[in-house]
Protein backbone atom coordinates (compact mmCIF):
# COMPACT_ATOMS: atom_id res chain seq x y z
CA UNK A 1 0.00 0.00 0.00
CA UNK A 2 1.55 3.37 -0.78
CA UNK A 3 2.28 5.74 2.34
CA UNK A 4 -1.00 8.25 2.56
CA UNK A 5 1.34 10.91 3.90
CA UNK A 6 1.37 14.95 3.41
CA UNK A 7 3.53 17.27 4.41
CA UNK A 8 2.02 21.04 3.68
CA UNK A 9 3.17 24.44 4.35
CA UNK A 10 1.19 27.82 4.18
CA UNK A 11 2.85 31.26 4.45
CA UNK A 12 0.71 34.39 4.71
CA UNK A 13 1.34 37.88 6.14
CA UNK A 14 -0.61 36.71 9.03
CA UNK A 15 0.10 32.89 9.67
CA UNK A 16 3.10 30.72 8.24
CA UNK A 17 2.47 27.32 9.15
CA UNK A 18 3.59 23.52 8.73
CA UNK A 19 1.38 19.85 8.68
CA UNK A 20 3.27 16.83 8.29
CA UNK A 21 0.50 14.06 8.56
CA UNK A 22 -0.35 10.07 8.08
CA UNK A 23 -3.58 8.73 7.60
CA UNK A 24 -2.46 5.13 8.84
CA UNK A 25 -0.74 6.23 11.94
CA UNK A 26 -1.25 5.45 15.35
CA UNK A 27 -2.39 9.02 16.79
CA UNK A 28 1.36 10.57 17.61
CA UNK A 29 0.99 14.41 17.49
CA UNK A 30 3.04 17.45 17.76
CA UNK A 31 0.83 20.20 18.16
CA UNK A 32 2.03 23.96 18.79
CA UNK A 33 -0.29 26.83 17.54
CA UNK A 34 -0.24 29.22 20.36
CA UNK A 35 -3.97 28.86 21.65
CA UNK A 36 -3.44 25.68 24.34
CA UNK A 37 -7.20 24.51 24.18
CA UNK A 38 -6.91 24.67 20.34
CA UNK A 39 -4.11 22.30 20.88
CA UNK A 40 -6.06 20.05 23.17
CA UNK A 41 -8.80 19.61 20.09
CA UNK A 42 -6.02 18.70 17.30
CA UNK A 43 -4.54 16.51 19.98
CA UNK A 44 -8.22 14.67 19.86
CA UNK A 45 -8.01 14.33 16.09
CA UNK A 46 -4.84 12.53 16.15
CA UNK A 47 -5.84 10.46 19.03
CA UNK A 48 -8.74 9.33 17.74
CA UNK A 49 -8.44 9.16 14.62
CA UNK A 50 -5.25 7.94 14.61
CA UNK A 51 -4.23 10.11 12.38
CA UNK A 52 -0.06 10.89 13.16
CA UNK A 53 -0.33 14.48 12.95
CA UNK A 54 2.54 17.64 13.09
CA UNK A 55 1.17 20.93 13.10
CA UNK A 56 3.22 24.22 14.12
CA UNK A 57 1.73 27.63 13.39
CA UNK A 58 3.18 30.87 13.69
CA UNK A 59 0.07 33.10 13.81
CA UNK A 60 -0.73 36.65 14.66
CA UNK A 61 -2.00 36.19 18.09
CA UNK A 62 -1.17 40.01 19.10
CA UNK A 63 -4.64 40.32 17.34
CA UNK A 64 -6.85 37.14 18.20
CA UNK A 65 -6.50 33.48 16.86
CA UNK A 66 -9.07 34.20 13.80
CA UNK A 67 -6.10 33.60 11.17
CA UNK A 68 -4.59 31.04 13.21
CA UNK A 69 -7.91 28.74 13.51
CA UNK A 70 -8.80 29.25 10.06
CA UNK A 71 -5.52 28.65 8.27
CA UNK A 72 -4.75 25.88 10.55
CA UNK A 73 -8.05 24.40 9.03
CA UNK A 74 -7.55 25.46 5.31
CA UNK A 75 -3.07 23.64 5.91
CA UNK A 76 -4.92 20.69 7.45
CA UNK A 77 -7.74 20.04 4.65
CA UNK A 78 -5.19 20.43 2.09
CA UNK A 79 -2.78 17.96 3.26
CA UNK A 80 -5.51 15.60 4.45
CA UNK A 81 -6.67 15.70 0.26
CA UNK A 82 -3.20 15.44 -0.73
CA UNK A 83 -2.27 12.05 1.22
CA UNK A 84 -5.81 10.36 0.34
CA UNK A 85 -5.09 11.11 -3.43
CA UNK A 86 -7.48 9.83 -5.55
CA UNK A 87 -9.54 7.90 -3.02
CA UNK A 88 -9.35 4.68 -4.24
CA UNK A 89 -10.70 2.29 -2.07
CA UNK A 90 -11.75 4.32 0.87
CA UNK A 91 -14.94 3.77 2.59
CA UNK A 92 -15.82 7.06 1.48
CA UNK A 93 -18.66 8.17 4.07
CA UNK A 94 -18.12 8.24 7.60
CA UNK A 95 -20.34 9.08 11.06
CA UNK A 96 -19.83 8.92 14.56
CA UNK A 97 -21.37 9.80 18.03
CA UNK A 98 -19.46 11.15 21.23
CA UNK A 99 -20.77 11.57 24.59
CA UNK A 100 -18.78 13.17 27.05
CA UNK A 101 -20.86 13.57 30.87
CA UNK A 102 -24.19 15.95 29.69
CA UNK A 103 -22.77 16.64 26.37
CA UNK A 104 -23.54 14.86 23.21
CA UNK A 105 -22.31 15.21 19.44
CA UNK A 106 -22.82 13.67 15.92
CA UNK A 107 -20.82 14.15 13.21
CA UNK A 108 -21.07 12.84 9.59
CA UNK A 109 -18.40 13.04 6.61
CA UNK A 110 -18.48 12.38 3.00
CA UNK A 111 -15.47 12.38 0.88
CA UNK A 112 -17.57 13.71 -2.33
CA UNK A 113 -15.25 15.92 -3.64
CA UNK A 114 -17.56 18.95 -2.91
CA UNK A 115 -17.64 20.78 -0.66
CA UNK A 116 -20.20 21.40 2.05
CA UNK A 117 -20.51 22.46 5.87
CA UNK A 118 -23.38 22.16 8.14
CA UNK A 119 -22.69 23.51 11.54
CA UNK A 120 -25.06 23.57 14.70
CA UNK A 121 -23.19 23.80 17.72
CA UNK A 122 -24.94 26.06 20.55
CA UNK A 123 -21.98 27.21 22.64
CA UNK A 124 -22.73 27.83 26.35
CA UNK A 125 -19.89 30.18 26.49
CA UNK A 126 -18.33 32.59 24.03
CA UNK A 127 -14.65 31.07 24.80
CA UNK A 128 -13.48 27.84 26.77
CA UNK A 129 -9.56 28.84 28.13
CA UNK A 130 -7.52 31.07 25.14
CA UNK A 131 -10.08 29.74 21.94
CA UNK A 132 -12.72 31.69 20.97
CA UNK A 133 -15.98 29.09 20.26
CA UNK A 134 -17.07 30.84 17.00
CA UNK A 135 -13.89 29.80 15.25
CA UNK A 136 -14.93 26.53 15.22
CA UNK A 137 -17.14 27.67 12.48
CA UNK A 138 -13.56 28.98 10.84
CA UNK A 139 -11.96 26.42 11.20
CA UNK A 140 -14.14 23.12 9.90
CA UNK A 141 -14.98 25.59 6.52
CA UNK A 142 -11.13 26.26 5.93
CA UNK A 143 -11.63 22.08 5.95
CA UNK A 144 -13.44 21.16 4.13
CA UNK A 145 -13.03 23.94 1.28
CA UNK A 146 -9.66 22.77 1.15
CA UNK A 147 -10.07 18.79 1.48
CA UNK A 148 -13.21 19.10 -1.09
CA UNK A 149 -15.58 17.08 1.69
CA UNK A 150 -19.02 17.45 2.81
CA UNK A 151 -19.12 18.06 6.20
CA UNK A 152 -22.03 17.74 8.61
CA UNK A 153 -21.77 18.77 12.85
CA UNK A 154 -24.57 18.77 15.21
CA UNK A 155 -24.00 19.15 19.15
CA UNK A 156 -26.98 17.23 20.06
CA UNK A 157 -26.69 18.74 24.09
CA UNK A 158 -24.29 20.14 26.19
CA UNK A 159 -24.30 22.66 29.11
CA UNK A 160 -20.21 22.94 29.42
CA UNK A 161 -18.50 24.73 26.74
CA UNK A 162 -15.39 22.51 26.36
CA UNK A 163 -17.50 19.59 26.83
CA UNK A 164 -19.35 20.62 23.28
CA UNK A 165 -16.30 21.32 21.72
CA UNK A 166 -14.22 17.86 22.80
CA UNK A 167 -17.55 15.93 21.79
CA UNK A 168 -17.51 17.69 18.51
CA UNK A 169 -13.85 17.47 17.95
CA UNK A 170 -14.02 13.69 19.06
CA UNK A 171 -16.54 12.87 16.99
CA UNK A 172 -14.92 14.47 13.97
CA UNK A 173 -11.78 12.11 14.28
CA UNK A 174 -14.08 9.06 14.83
CA UNK A 175 -15.92 9.93 11.20
CA UNK A 176 -12.50 10.58 9.41
CA UNK A 177 -11.29 7.26 10.60
CA UNK A 178 -13.95 5.16 8.79
CA UNK A 179 -14.11 7.38 5.75
CA UNK A 180 -10.50 7.26 5.14
CA UNK A 181 -10.35 3.24 5.66
CA UNK A 182 -9.28 1.06 3.13
CA UNK A 183 -12.45 -1.42 2.29
CA UNK A 184 -10.85 -4.40 1.05
CA UNK A 185 -14.07 -5.16 -0.88
CA UNK A 186 -13.33 -1.92 -3.63
CA UNK A 187 -9.49 -2.24 -3.50
CA UNK A 188 -8.54 -0.62 -6.28
CA UNK A 189 -12.21 1.31 -6.91
CA UNK A 190 -13.47 4.93 -6.80
CA UNK A 191 -16.38 5.09 -4.41
CA UNK A 192 -18.80 6.60 -6.78
CA UNK A 193 -21.11 5.67 -9.49
CA UNK A 194 -19.50 8.63 -11.05
CA UNK A 195 -15.75 6.86 -11.60
CA UNK A 196 -14.03 9.80 -10.08
CA UNK A 197 -14.49 11.90 -6.57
Amino acid sequence: MTARTADVSRKTAETAITVRLNLDGSGQSRLSTGIGFFDHMLDQIARHGLIDLDIQCQGDLHIDGHHTVEDVGITLGQAVAQAVGDKKGIRRYGHAYVPLDEALSRVVIDFSGRPGLVLNIPFTSGMVGGFDTQLTHEFFQGFVNHAGVTLHIDNLRGVNAHHQAETVFKAFARALRAALELDPRTAGQIPSTKGSL
